[in-house]
């Protein structure tokens, strides 16, 4: 079976269009992830300390 990578050409240039769309639709994916991590992980542990009882405040 033939590498089909064998056949992109080093020295084509990628039009500025197609290059701009795929960065863009790379910081929308990284910004998603960061959202979701924010809410999904971050934000319920941080709850659950503000809501953990403290043993220490009772002293």
């Amino acid at each position: 079976m033939e590498n089909p990578f064998k056949k992109i050409l080093s020295n084509e240039e990628v039009p500025k269009v197609l290059k701009e769309r795929v960065l863009n639709d790379v910081a929308k994916v990284k910004l998603m992830i960061d959202m979701a991590d924010l809410f999904v992980v971050n934000y319920p542990s941080i709850l659950a300390d503000l809501l953990k009882d403290d043993p220490k405040q009772d002293e």
